[in-house]
């Protein structure tokens, strides 16, 4: 259908094999999730397992908004890229463009996904949905570039 690649959060890297043969088949990425709680050699096993890029989860908990991304996660990022040339990748409560900001600071690349989805599950129609979508995507990637002029 198009897809580059696939986010497993919940397929343990010990238990990948399978599908990371039947995805490499089809072009597709394997990324994998890394927290704030994994060890450096677990890191490692993750790291080396994957491909496209490395998920690291700001914060322990559930996906959502939050009011900040999480002092952890630029310890995390350092630790990541110890172990691998992937990108590295910030997701998990990214939901403005101070937030954006902050992680395209120190990481490789931003994730967004739940504030989407409330925004479009909040309008009183798609068409509103979609116009403040598109807002947010617009400062966000600001807030991106912000980030990147100010690490450089």
């Amino acid at each position: 259908a198009g897809g580059a690649g696939c986010i497993l959060p919940d397929l343990p890297v010990q238990e990948s094999a399978l599908w990371r043969e039947h995805a490499d088949k089809h072009g597709l990425a394997t990324v994998f999730v890394v927290a704030p709680s994994s060890k450096d050699a677990r890191l490692a096993t993750i790291t080396a397992a994957g491909s496209g890029f490395v998920y690291a989860a700001s914060l322990m908990g559930v996906t959502g908004t939050r009011a900040s991304v999480g002092n952890e996660a630029q310890e995390l990022v350092r630790r990541t890229r110890a172990t691998t040339d992937l990108p590295v990748c910030v997701g998990l409560g990214v939901s403005n463009a101070v937030q954006a900001k902050e992680v395209a600071g120190f990481a490789d690349g931003v994730i967004v996904g739940s504030a989407f989805v409330k925004l479009l599950l909040d309008a009183p129609d798609q068409a509103a949905g979609l116009t403040a979508v598109k807002a947010l995507a617009t400062e966000l990637a600001a807030g991106v570039r912000g980030g990147r002029e100010e690490a450089l």
